[in-house]
């Protein structure tokens, strides 16, 4: 295990972890809205999630994920609507389009991925335990909202005062300001939009929909209680423009129902900027992956960027930061070829190496030291060339040293793409290509246009010919 320490924005302290049932941890990933491309500055809080869950496994944690995909809500609603097509034609797209650069950028995938849509028998469930315990009652629009004056400690997550809230006072909207701290909706009658667009459900208070705020707590609580029997996550991270009011709303709704800790640590990502602008679709500044790999960017350069500020300061992108992660990526990987050559056998880390260990682990143990941590790395570069130079380890020392570096590259994933296509890759090139034979066999030219764009995002160039269908990695 380790002695990892975190900021519980809760509390507003760095405390040591400390999960429910050890070594087990379970985490909850405040996900994407599935109505646009998510851009950057949401990949740097699901890369912070990443590294974060990295870290517990290499240190002996049994890490259990659960990320929502919020694929109904006002936004969705409006889109849909505007396009023609239902919420689950409209998502579907952005959904596979949030799978595509997750796996560009490296991140590791949830243990479990919640579709609001597919958990409206647990939304009203929920609704109905509020009901019953009197924080929750039917508006005269026939939606169904929360009582915040009911719930004693709302606000405490986001240290809002008591005298801010509006008592009584209603907001129907899923986002809205601090100063509208009033009561919110937990389940909106259906209007002839939702209708429209396949967004109203039967429920005993009124044929309707989940409000926002309450997908994310049925969803994890569900997932608590069918794997594990419990209602209290260990971690529950996202961006920090989720503390209020999203999760402090999440708060009431799931502890005004069970009676428990919602979650024993809140932990949250500063924004990403652009010349000092928070990045948001609203401003018209944003970047997206889909950008960063037709710039032919690295993943490991952009995780770079991420990486070199802490998750809790704010991280201004430039051209110029991206650069010099590039150039670091390279070093990275150089070294990493040049080790690996003078490697053989098993031995004892040489002292750089154990230190590399060390001030890696001391840098993440303390509130995820990212920058402290790719520090330790390239120090440990230097040292390690230095003794290469002088032949001053022997193949065994190497090998030993290898093990400990790709053991910190595992977590961080800083090292540069390989450019070779390897087995895995190849295999699921070789199925979607099959897909596509079967559906130009077919005629559903669609179906396979939507294949050729799903290989192109990961990089695959097809070239049909009379022989068969040839591919290659762009790049």
């Amino acid at each position: 295990m380790t002695g990892l320490r975190l900021y519980n924005t809760l509390s507003h302290r760095v405390e040591p972890l400390a999960p429910l049932a050890p070594p087990r941890v379970t985490m909850y990933m405040c996900g994407p809205t599935v109505w646009s491309y998510a851009h950057v500055g949401n990949f740097r809080t699901f890369l912070f999630g990443d590294v974060l869950r990295r870290y517990l496994a290499h240190a002996g944690y049994d890490v259990f994920v659960v990320m929502n995909l919020t694929d109904v809500d006002d936004r969705i609603i409006k889109a849909a609507a505007t396009a023609g097509v239902s919420v689950r034609e409209f998502t579907a797209r952005f959904t596979a389009a949030f799978f595509e650069d997750r796996d560009f950028l490296r991140i590791r995938p949830a243990d479990v991925y919640t579709r609001a849509t597919e958990y409206i028998e647990p939304m009203i469930a929920l609704v109905e335990q509020l009901l019953a315990r009197g924080l929750a009652y039917r508006g005269d629009d026939g939606s169904v909202y929360y009582a915040v004056g009911s719930f004693p400690t709302y606000g405490r997550l986001s240290r809002l005062d008591a005298r801010e809230l509006k008592t009584g006072a209603r907001v129907a909207s899923d986002e809205y300001a601090k100063e509208d701290a009033q009561d919110f909706a937990l389940w909106k009658a259906a209007s002839p939009t939702d209708e429209a667009v396949g967004a109203a459900w039967e429920a005993p208070f009124g044929r309707g929909r989940p409000g926002w705020h309450l997908e994310c707590s049925a969803m994890a609580l569900t997932e608590l209680r069918r794997r594990f029997g419990v209602a209290t996550l260990d971690i529950h991270a996202g961006g920090v423009d989720l503390i209020f009011p999203h999760h402090e709303n999440e708060i009431a709704q799931s502890e005004g129902a069970t009676g428990q800790p919602f979650a024993r640590c809140w932990l949250h990502g500063e924004f990403l900027t652009m010349a000092g602008t928070k990045m948001s679709k609203r401003f018209g500044n944003t970047l997206t992956v889909r950008d960063l790999r037709e710039e032919q960017v690295d993943p490991a350069a952009f995780r770079m960027v991420v990486l070199s500020t802490h998750y809790r300061q704010q991280l201004s992108y430039s051209d110029e930061a991206l650069a010099a992660a590039v150039e670091g990526v390279r070093r990275l990987g150089e070294f990493r070829r040049r080790l690996a050559g003078a490697a053989s056998g098993a031995g004892h880390p040489p002292p750089a190496a154990a230190e590399l260990d060390g001030g890696f682990r001391a840098a993440m143990d303390n509130d995820l030291g990212t920058p402290q941590a790719l520090a330790a790395v390239f120090t440990f570069v230097r040292q390690a060339n230095r003794a290469l130079d002088a032949g001053a380890w022997t193949p065994e020392a190497a090998g030993a040293a290898l093990r400990v570096f790709d053991a910190v590259l595992d977590v961080l994933d800083v090292l540069p793409a390989d450019r070779a296509p390897d087995a895995e890759l190849a295999a699921w090139v070789a199925r979607r290509l099959e897909e596509r034979q079967i559906a130009r066999k077919a005629g559903d030219f669609a179906r396979a246009d939507a294949i050729r764009d799903e290989l192109a995002a990961r990089g695959i160039e097809l070239e049909d010919a009379p022989d068969g269908t040839r591919w290659r990695r762009r790049g």
